[in-house]
This record gives structure tokens, C-alpha cells and sequence, in this order.
């Protein structure tokens, strides 16, 4: 699949025209790939969860929706204002808490 275009600063991708902001590109390629599959774990779990209509299990799954795009740098403190080692505090405690 194909990158979708960013913006000249690369802090955001443009998909249908709606600017979201991209992953840290400072992720290591294998940490990055497991994050996006702890993401879409949750993302299935949230639609499990609302399915059963389980609400304690849709927040959990939603936590850790939430966990993951900030892991990511996505959401939270914006990856771009951070230093290396924030940065990287920030991936591996994210791994850490979704890894449990």
C-alpha cells in the first residue's frame, strides 16, 4: 500500500483531504509495526465490546486505542515538539503498557 502524501513539514498525511498527523518517524520500523498491531487489536476489540455491548470492555479497548496513537505519536504531545529521548520514552512506555 502506499504512503499517503504528507505536508511539506511531514507532520501531517492528507487522506480525502483531511489532514491527520503522522506517525514519529522515529520509531523503529519493528516497534512502529507493532503498535499499528496493537491498534488494530483494540480497533477490533471497540467494535466487539459495542457489539456485546459490553461498556467496561469498549473503554478498555478505547484506553487503549488511545495508548497506541499516542505510542505512535498521533495524539498527545506532538512528536515534532519533543526530544529524541522523549520521544523514545514515549514508544517504549507505550509498548510497555499495551504489552501488558
Amino acid at each position: 500500500m502506499a504512503e499517503p502524501p504528507r505536508t511539506p513539514d511531514g507532520h501531517f498525511v492528507v487522506i480525502d483531504g483531511r489532514r491527520w498527523r503522522a506517525t514519529d518517524p522515529e520509531i523503529p520500523a519493528e516497534a512502529a509495526a507493532r503498535l499499528r498491531s496493537l491498534l488494530m487489536r483494540a480497533r477490533r476489540d471497540v467494535g466487539a465490546a459495542r457489539r456485546a455491548q459490553d461498556t467496561e470492555a469498549e473503554r478498555e479497548a478505547r484506553d487503549r486505542v488511545h495508548a497506541a496513537k499516542v505510542a505512535l505519536g498521533e495524539r498527545g504531545v506532538p512528536w515534532w515538539e519533543q526530544d529524541s529521548a522523549a520521544r523514545r520514552q514515549r514508544w517504549q512506555h507505550g509498548l510497555a503498557t499495551l504489552d501488558r
